[in-house]
Formats: structure tokens, C-alpha cells, sequence
């Protein structure tokens, strides 16, 4: 195991809803937080979209995830290489596909390749190890959010709520040092993608800003209990779910009142995800690019029974808090601490995930 000291470590997420690459700086020695450091966002073009978007479902033996790849590891190595060194670097990849139980997990982007073009170790393939092992593979940051609910002076459970192309959900006890037996984890139910492709596929534009047009619209009860019925949302988590999320029928309404129920069901989903919770959390902290979202966040505060607020109230960065996560989870690899455990992803005892994957010109 890696002898424990704090090291400078750069963390990057791309997510389902195919935005960009987001990118920042930790210290930390994967226990403690000792700095949050710079950050910074690389959108992919409309072509580069395009490509992934094409790959969506496509496993490694399919054709369509060479030109996947390609695109992954270029707008990495473009926004990674504006940093200053650092120590190490934590890759997530992008997700083309994911089946645990099935075929397992599909993260297009080598992080051997990163590695030669950065000059830095590379932590990578985060998933595999955990599905392979009976997990669900995701989430893999409630680890990181028991470590920041310790760093914001939390005094009792709190949860923090994820919104990306599909939201998920730590509830965490601060109180309990190790976050394997402090952690319940899993995705909740819809999040960005089902509006964002909305709004691209009736309007051009790539997301409903601010909420702005869901804001106009009503949201259909009746479809909305149909989709509270659903059976993902009574299944004993751990659970996760890839891009396609269960979402509310929209077939035939207006843009408005489609993308109300959208934002709705985003709701609903959270407000099911605490009847899973051991004990009512103190508080709901938002992070993810749905927390811009105010017609979201204003259903989501509506039906919890805890104050609901944006991590930017704790200090924290919510743009940045999953590609800080990786830069975290990638000190605990080489480590060899767990990054997940059986009350996040289901897998039978805790397991560290993880490729490390060095520059040619260094030495073991």
C-alpha cells in the first residue's frame, strides 16, 4: 500500500448527458480533503456530440467505439494538459454502456493513452473490478461524499443528490468514520438527459436553461402517478441505471407541460429515494448540472421533508464535485482502499476498483 501523504491529484468526469469534460484539482491522501484546487470545462462540439451520441450502447467489439474513443481521449488530453503537473490523475471515461448482471460496463477512453500524453500515472476503468465482482458498478462517489460531509463540519446524516443525465443519491452518517459502513447509495431515477434531448429534438437548443420553459408548462398528474408506479422505484437499493432511466409518457404534450413532467419525474424519483434512507437525512445538498435547473430544484424542495440546498452553500463546487470524486477515488486506488461496498453498488464486500496505468519513462 501506498505510504499515506497528501498528493496533488487531477480528476476528470464526463457524464450521461455528453456536455463536456469537467476537470479539478485535490489534495488529498483519499481519506481527508486538504484543498479543493483550480478547475476546468471543456465542452465537446456539436460533432464531437454527435459521435458519442452514435456509441451510446455500443460495447467494445463494436466498430462504433474506436471513433468514441478518439474523441474521449483527445478532449481529455486538450483540457488536462492546461494543468500543472501533478501527481496523479484520475480517469472515468465516458459511459457507452452499461449492463451489471449482464454484460458488465463499457467506459470509452484508455487511460494508458492519457498517460503517455500527459507524462503523469493514470488511475482508470474505476467500474470494472465492481461489476465483475457482482456489484452494480455505480455510484462510485458516495465514498467521496462521506469525506465531504466530514470536511463541511456535518454533525449528523446528511444526503447529497447528484443530478446528471440521471440523478443519484448518498445518504451518509459523518459520525461513522469509515465510509463503507457509513454510505447508502444509489441512482434515484431521471435526470437531465430525457429533458436535454427534449429540447434538442423539438427546439435545436441542447437544454431548457434555468428551467425556463418547463417553468411555462404543467405537469400531467396522471402520467406522473403511472410513473411513480414503477417497479425500479420499490426495488431494495443498491440499484443503478444507465441513460435510459424510466421517465414519465410525454407522447403528445406541449413542450411546456413535456418538459414540466419531465422536471416532475426528476421529483418524484427523489422523493421515493427517502423511503430507502436508514433515518431522516439533516439536509439535502444539490450538485450536478440540474441544480441550475429552478423548476427542478423547486419540485425537488417541495416534496422533501429536509431543507434542500445547492453545495455552493457548503463551499463546495457542484459543477466540479464528480471530477474531484475521481481525483479522490484514484489516491484510494493506489492505496488499495475500497472505493465501493455493498450498501453503494451491491458488491459482495468492499472492493478497490482501478487500472493504474504509468507514462513509458517511468519505473515501477
Amino acid at each position: 500500500m501506498l505510504k499515506r501523504r497528501m498528493l496533488r491529484v487531477l480528476g476528470a468526469m464526463s457524464g450521461t448527458s455528453l456536455d463536456g469534460v469537467d476537470a479539478a484539482v485535490l489534495v488529498t491522501d483519499g481519506v481527508t480533503i486538504a484543498a479543493f484546487g483550480e478547475t476546468a470545462y471543456r465542452p465537446y462540439s456539436a460533432a464531437e456530440r454527435a459521435v458519442l451520441r452514435a456509441a451510446l450502447g455500443a460495447w467494445p467489439d463494436d466498430p462504433r467505439t474506436e471513433a468514441a474513443a478518439e474523441v474521449v481521449e483527445t478532449a481529455h488530453a486538450e483540457l488536462l494538459s492546461r494543468f500543472d503537473p501533478v501527481d496523479l490523475v484520475g480517469f472515468h471515461g465516458q459511459t457507452l454502456a452499461h449492463d451489471p448482471g449482464g454484460r458488465g460496463t463499457h467506459q470509452a477512453g484508455s487511460g494508458e493513452v492519457l498517460a503517455t500524453v500527459l507524462g503523469a500515472p493514470v488511475v482508470w476503468d474505476f467500474r470494472s473490478s465492481d461489476v465483475r465482482l457482482g456489484g452494480q458498478g455505480a455510484p462510485l462517489v458516495p465514498f467521496y461524499h462521506h469525506a465531504l460531509a466530514r470536511h463541511i463540519g456535518a454533525t449528523g446524516p446528511v444526503a447529497f443528490l447528484n443530478i446528471g443525465g440521471v440523478a443519484n443519491v448518498t445518504w451518509t452518517d459523518p459520525r461513522i468514520p469509515a465510509p463503507d459502513h457509513a454510505c447508502l447509495a444509489f441512482d434515484c431515477g431521471p435526470g437531465n438527459a430525457a429533458m436535454d434531448d427534449l429540447m434538442q429534438a423539438r427546439r435545436g437548443q441542447p437544454q431548457d436553461a434555468d428551467g425556463a420553459v418547463a417553468a411555462l408548462g404543467t405537469p400531467c398528474n396522471e402520467r406522473l402517478d403511472a410513473f411513480a408506479r414503477h417497479p425500479f422505484f420499490r426495488r431494495i437499493p443498491p440499484k443503478s441505471l444507465d441513460r435510459a432511466a424510466p421517465v414519465p409518457d410525454i407522447e403528445g404534450l406541449p413542450d411546456a407541460d413535456a418538459l414540466a413532467t419531465l422536471a416532475a419525474g426528476i421529483a418524484t424519483g427523489v422523493a421515493l429515494a427517502f423511503e430507502h434512507f436508514p433515518e431522516p437525512p439533516e439536509r439535502l445538498w444539490v450538485s450536478g448540472g440540474g441544480r441550475h435547473n429552478r423548476t427542478v430544484m423547486r419540485m425537488i424542495a417541495a416534496g422533501c421533508d429536509c431543507p434542500t440546498a445547492p453545495v455552493e452553500e457548503a463551499g463546495l463546487d457542484g459543477d466540479m464535485l464528480e471530477a474531484q470524486a475521481f481525483a479522490w477515488l484514484a489516491v484510494r486506488v493506489v492505496r488499495g482502499l475500497p472505493t465501493s461496498g455493498p450498501r453503494t453498488t451491491g458488491v459482495a464486500a468492499p472492493v478497490g476498483g482501478g487500472i493504474l496505468s504509468r507514462p513509458p519513462d517511468q519505473t515501477r
